[in-house]
């Protein structure tokens, strides 16, 4: 986890600090509403993210609506055109698809208690 992040039951905060107003403040990643939580000391930010979750979850529960951001399963990337190669004759190497050599390589280097599976 980054220095600017924190964690509860698979939801990511992100953490910022203003100056002008001497607290930290930041939002729930990776879902499709503005959940926002803020405290004047570290003990405080953790306890308003961890009750802003568990203020979300409720909510959509009660809306009958996924918390997490929902995902297609496809997604575009830009990488050097040496790298993109590499990956390409890799993958034909092994006799196996870019798109299997990509997922494998991800799937290697995900966060396993977080991997979901469809």
């Amino acid at each position: 986890m980054t220095q600017n992040m924190l964690e509860y039951k698979e939801f990511i905060g992100s953490v910022q600090y203003s100056d002008t107003d001497e607290c930290f403040y930041g939002r729930i990643e990776g879902i499709n509403d503005l959940v926002t939580f803020e405290g004047q000391s570290v003990k405080e930010l953790k306890k308003s993210f961890r009750e802003a979750v568990e203020d979300y979850i409720s909510l959509c529960k009660e809306a009958g609506k996924e918390p997490y951001k929902s995902v297609k399963g496809s997604f575009n990337i830009r990488i050097e055109a040496g790298l993109h190669y590499s990956a390409i004759y890799t993958a034909l190497k092994r006799g196996i698809s870019l798109n299997q050599f990509v997922a494998d390589a991800i799937r290697k280097n995900v966060d396993k208690k977080t991997a979901k599976t469809a």
